[in-house]
């Protein structure tokens, strides 16, 4: 599928902000077997546009590309065919490398440094004078929730995953950037480390920042993300807004029972009923239809938007392109 003719999910107030980052066919293939006879492509004409403060999520199975865009935007490898640009400029440019901040997927740490150490060390690649590192790193503990007690005196080899994926939040926003790159933030986290990561990643929104995210964790990009885009043999084939993909969500569909069951067909469609148990999608305001029941002497059993999750939505897109 071209991703020309993919919507952009845009509202006209998100068109007037600045360009993040803008692709136009970026694509990127590799040459692989023992006489490099044969050809992989793992970017296939990628066309997107990131405005200035959204956090956009690039979802997709394993394999289908993610890391490769990612690593591609960054300059780590080179596309093959295409264009692309970084806060206004070509990739590769050595200015744009001081606004933008880096978590890899799998970060490696120097073992035997102190969490101390390493943001120190980090900090002073960004030219960071000795007062501003100081201030720089202890505002960052405090954003990723470690304490400068344990930073200063564990060496980074005794940290747990949590911690460590903590520790390499803080050196990816070190320098306090414009831009940051996210690959698998929340990947091989128990539920705290992810809520951990997500609370950061939501602070990170509330303060302006543009945030480009790898992940297939759904249920936390669904809380996150201003807007989606689905990648799957290194194609786009999907990009937008939740609302836009999923639904407004302004309808709702409730299960319940007891009460008048004589009026319901004036509050539902698609009304249901076995025995005294009924359901239905809700035609009018979905508090006063709560207000209703209960004056009826009803009860709720459900209440929920009636549209698929994103992972319904994320599986039905793969199934409906694999056939």
């Amino acid at each position: 599928m071209s991703t020309a003719s993919l919507p952009t999910g845009l509202s006209s107030e998100r068109e007037n902000l600045p360009v993040v980052i803008q692709t136009r066919g970026l694509t990127k293939s590799y040459r692989t077997g023992f006489w490099l006879n044969q050809k992989v492509t793992s970017l296939k004409d990628c066309s997107l546009t990131i405005y200035e403060g959204e956090t956009f999520g690039l979802l997709g199975p394993n394999g289908a590309g993610k890391t490769t865009l990612l690593k591609t935007l960054l300059g780590i490898i080179r596309p093959t065919a295409g264009k692309a640009q970084l806060l206004g400029h070509p990739l590769g440019v050595q200015s744009v490398k001081q606004r933008i901040g880096y978590l890899p997927e799998n970060p490696y740490f120097y073992d035997f440094l102190t969490g101390w150490e390493f943001l120190q060390y980090t900090a002073g690649l960004f030219g960071l004078s000795p007062a501003a590192r100081q201030r720089r790193i202890v505002e960052l503990l405090d954003l990723v929730g470690l304490s400068q007690d344990t930073v200063k005196k564990k060496q980074l080899r005794q940290y747990s995953k949590g911690m460590l994926q903590r520790i390499g939040m803080a050196q990816a926003l070190i320098n306090d950037p414009e831009l940051v790159f996210l690959d698998e933030p929340m990947s091989g986290l128990d539920p705290t480390g992810r809520f951990q990561v997500r609370e950061i990643i939501l602070s990170l929104k509330r303060e302006g920042k543009t945030i480009f995210f790898n992940s297939h964790i759904l249920s936390d990009v669904e809380v996150i993300c201003d807007r989606i885009a689905i990648l799957d043999q290194g194609e786009l084939i999907s990009i937008g807004s939740l609302n836009e993909l999923l639904g407004a969500g302004d309808q709702y569909l409730v299960k319940g029972q007891g009460g008048d069951l004589s009026e319901l067909d004036g509050w539902l469609d698609e009304l249901t009923i076995q025995g005294d148990t009924w359901s239905g999608h809700i035609k009018a305001d979905p508090y006063d239809f709560v207000k209703y029941v209960k004056t009826q002497g009803g009860k709720l059993i459900t209440l929920q938007q009636a549209r698929p999750s994103l992972e319904e939505f994320f599986m039905h897109q793969i199934r409906q392109r694999r056939g």
